[in-house]
């Protein structure tokens, strides 16, 4: 049983199929979890700093240096995570190991619910610096529009790293079935079983039941003599 069904091991070798994999709920929230963490990144690296008349850059976010590192920080990491997650979701297949595909679908989980967290942190942080920042602390309202963008990626990230915490779990629970790591499963598709082959037809025939040793009856009358 173990060396079919566990985390797919059985199915290790099996063919890429690239379409199926970018229709997977989990590379669409891959992607989008990258998307979002290229946003929140590249937000606050261009536009997150402001020149208040002195050759000092100040952060956005309540003059907060801190909110801005920890939101770079989280987009940074965000999008090596994506990076690396997708291509072990692509080369995923071809593990042939028992323990290492436990192993990877076990750091999914781990990092994927810690970066939920993470984000969360990073919204609730830059959302509070945000409130608290002076008008006259971004003259003719420099970096609002990054600050803003900054803050609504970080929730959007919630959303996408929450599901994929969902997902590495329900791998992790369903681990043992060796159709959870088949394209089709992933699609939705309820795996086909093949009708067993049809048996050739026998040349030889058979005579029907209690038939064997049956004579043939004899006639009952008898034949007029002229």
């Amino acid at each position: 049983m173990d060396g079919v069904g566990s985390f797919g091991a059985g199915l290790a070798g099996a063919a890429f199929n690239p379409v199926s994999f970018i229709k997977q709920p989990t590379t669409i929230l891959r992607i989008l979890s990258w998307v979002f963490s290229l946003v929140v990144f590249a937000s606050i690296v261009n536009e997150g700093y402001v020149n208040l008349g002195s050759e000092r850059l100040h952060c956005v976010f309540n003059k907060n240096a801190d909110a801005c590192n920890y939101g770079v920080f989280c987009g940074l990491v965000g999008l090596l995570l994506c990076s690396f997650f997708f291509l072990l979701d692509v080369k995923f297949q071809q593990i042939s190991s028992i323990k290492d595909r436990k192993k990877a679908v076990m750091l999914e989980v781990g990092a994927s619910g810690f970066w939920t967290f993470l984000w969360f942190v990073s919204f609730c942080f830059l959302a509070n610096q945000w409130s608290r920042t002076a008008p006259e602390d971004l003259p003719l309202n420099q970096g609002a529009d990054a600050a803003r963008a900054s803050i609504a990626f970080s929730f959007f990230s919630i959303l996408t790293w929450a599901g994929l915490t969902v997902r590495a779990v329900q791998k992790y629970l369903l681990g043992t079935d060796m159709t959870l790591f088949t394209t089709d499963h992933l699609d939705g598709v309820a795996p086909v079983t093949p009708y067993p082959s049809a048996t050739e037809p026998s040349d030889n025939y058979q005579s029907p039941p209690f038939t064997e040793g049956l004579e043939a009856p004899a006639p009952t009358y008898q034949v007029p003599i002229y």
